[in-house]
């Protein structure tokens, strides 16, 4: 049994991705996508896939290093694009890629690495090419869906629990999914425990989501890696809003609907008054609950998984810090 941890890994996909062919013609679409990854990030989606996959195979190589940087690189092109639609200036604490170059660059930029993600996912192990492309291809559709989603809650005044959930299951959680799924399916893993990945990363997939509404409201810029309170500024539908629309009453609710109707009020003012009633309605104990219930469906999943305990443990370290993370 050769169990790798998550250092070792992270230096194995930071190693691909400086060795990714990006110092070619023309410069201004491949020089973006090259700032785009070396800005870092917590390489969840890679190191999930490369830690399902280590469950279940000893040997990290290649055929499953590559995929895992195609499913970071699919990522970055989410990112790129998100930032446009969401006009945001700063990405884990430098400009975003149209801020730096232009809308056009990042949207054509964007496309290019989701065209590079299918190359490298295509390096798996012949036998499992056909199962992961049908997996991933099913996944991209679904962020996408997921954004269109998002994007059209902007426009309401508020949504019901049930779409943030599926909103967020489709933008962020059904990726992580794929992740450890696609790390299983390489790895040899029987049908059930493939189907276990799945639901593992999913849950922790919705987690994840959670807590990132959480840091975005009450974190800490300088460790966050994005501006506190944009979600706030922007009526963005997090977690923290849709249940303070659902409990908000009498004084509470005109003072939220007053916020949320004032577009033009100072954003520290708009946060400050926000936050407010976040603390007043319990919000903030409420996520911290959908958290922990997501993340402990999460270890359900993970502990039904037919290996021995000791396989499992450093993808279990891994997600408990995941769900602990301060940025």
């Amino acid at each position: 049994m050769r169990i790798v941890t998550v250092h070792t890994l992270q230096a194995q996909i930071e190693k691909e991705i400086v060795a990714l062919d990006l110092a070619k013609a023309p410069r201004e679409l491949y020089a973006p996508v090259s700032y785009m990854m070396s800005m870092g990030g917590k390489r969840i989606r890679p190191l999930l896939c490369l830690l399902s996959y280590n469950l279940f195979n000893d040997h990290i190589n290649k055929e499953i290093l590559l995929p895992a940087v195609g499913i970071e690189i699919f990522h970055g092109f989410t990112l790129v694009h998100d930032d446009v639609m969401d006009q945001a200036p700063v990405r884990r604490g430098y400009d975003t890629v149209h801020k730096k170059w232009n809308i056009n660059v990042a949207m054509l930029s964007g496309d290019v690495m989701c065209i590079m993600a299918y190359r490298y996912l295509c390096e798996a192990a012949p036998q499992y090419v056909t199962d992961i492309l049908q997996l991933f291809g099913t996944t991209a559709a679904q962020v996408c869906e997921g954004q269109q989603f998002d994007m059209n809650y902007e426009h309401l005044a508020r949504i019901e629990e049930e779409e943030y959930l599926q909103m967020i299951e489709l933008k962020t959680a059904v990726l992580l999914a794929a992740s450890a799924q696609i790390g299983a399916i390489a790895g040899g893993a029987t049908v059930q425990n493939v189907q276990r990945m799945y639901k593992f990363g999913r849950c922790l997939g919705m987690a994840f989501q959670i807590q990132d509404d959480l840091l975005d409201a009450y974190g800490d810029s300088n460790t966050f890696g994005k501006t506190i309170g944009g979600d706030i500024i922007t009526n963005k539908k997090t977690f923290l809003l849709v249940q303070a629309l659902k409990k908000a009453q009498g004084a509470q609710q005109y003072k939220l609907e007053y916020w949320l109707k004032n577009r033009d009020a100072p954003p520290e003012e708009k946060i400050t008054n926000m936050l407010e009633i976040y603390n007043e309605l319990n919000i903030y104990e409420q996520a911290g609950k959908a958290i922990d219930h997501y993340f402990g469906q999460a270890e359900k999943e993970l502990t039904a998984v037919a290996l021995a305990d000791e396989r499992k443990e450093e993808l279990r370290n891994f997600a408990f810090h995941l769900i602990n993370r301060k940025k």
